[in-house]
């Protein structure tokens, strides 16, 4: 079993939640740069990025790395700390490394995003947040129609173990190891279901942005 350090039966202080967005990849099955992709007019990063800062987060960090130039112009005046990875060919893991090292020591949890969910919505980071709170659950994970979704947060009594994971697994292995402790948040959006790999991913990601607005 985890031992958090965040469970106290009375907090006297706001226990503090950073993110990282990893927004470093190449974009290898898109073969261009997808975060930089337009939607609704705005860079993909952008609406990603956005929708996190507006959630009552303490810290938001972005992780960049192919084109880091381009993703810090498309995040410019946004409050968010952007970080560049000079190894994030060597997958995932290298650009959570540096996020987590850019995380302040007072935040006791990191939330993890990913830059080609343009779908998420800031109510929804603010609830795994909210349950983190609520709860000090070592893992808080989205779930939707029984699937586990992104994002997910990991408190920083497993921050060791995600510094270790290599290649381009994320926390997709902590999260297997520690399935049982895992605090779940049932949702009823797809949107933690949804990222973008390839052109028909960024084709429906337009459709469900336009859907949103009609709604």
């Amino acid at each position: 079993m985890i031992e958090c350090t965040v469970v106290t039966e009375e907090r006297e202080t706001r226990v503090q939640v950073g993110a990282i967005v990893l927004a470093a990849g190449g974009s290898v099955r898109m073969g261009e740069p997808k975060q930089l992709l337009p939607i609704d007019g705005q860079p993909m990063v952008r609406i990603v990025v956005a929708a996190v800062c507006g959630a009552e987060l303490d810290q938001v960090v972005a992780v960049t790395g192919a084109y880091a130039d381009g993703v810090a112009q498309a995040l410019a005046g946004l409050p968010v700390e952007i970080v560049a990875s000079e190894a994030w060919s060597n997958g995932m893991s290298a650009s959570l490394r540096e996020g987590l090292s850019a995380l302040r020591s007072e935040m006791r949890a990191a939330l993890i995003v990913l830059a080609d969910q343009p779908a998420l919505t800031t109510g929804l980071i603010e609830s795994i947040a909210a349950r983190y709170r609520a709860t000090g659950a070592p893992i808080v994970a989205p779930v939707c129609q029984g699937r586990r979704g992104n994002p997910v947060l990991f408190d920083r009594a497993l921050f060791a173990e995600l510094l270790a994971v290599e290649g381009d697994k994320g926390g997709r292995a902590i999260l297997t190891r520690y399935a049982a402790e895992v605090e779940q948040v049932e949702v009823d959006d797809p949107a933690v279901l949804f990222d973008v790999d390839t052109l028909q991913d960024y084709k429906e990601a337009q459709k469900l942005s336009t859907q949103r607005c009609v709604g």
